[in-house]
């Protein structure tokens, strides 16, 4: 997330009203539970790093977006990068 703090990334992501994709202000936000894989057979093994975070989506044109929690991003970066 570069300079911007997660609690302000976070309030930009649940209070911002119009969607960057397509522009309609029809955006709402969920809780969400989204399991983060890794692609390729030789991954399989390996276990989804999940994540519960509010999701923004976009009634319009279905783009979602959420915020992975640090530890969480901590956690992806650890494992074996994917050979895809």
């Amino acid at each position: 997330m570069g300079s911007v703090p997660p609690e302000s990334a976070h309030w930009q992501l649940v209070n911002t009203k119009r969607c960057r994709w397509c522009g309609l202000p029809t955006l709402r936000t969920f809780t969400g539970e989204v399991a983060i894989h890794f692609p390729g057979l030789k991954n399989i093994d390996k276990l989804p790093v999940f994540v519960f975070s509010d999701l923004s989506v976009c009634m319009g044109c279905g783009i979602t977006q959420f915020i992975v929690p640090e530890a969480k991003l901590r956690l992806l970066a650890r494992r074996d990068p994917p050979s895809v």
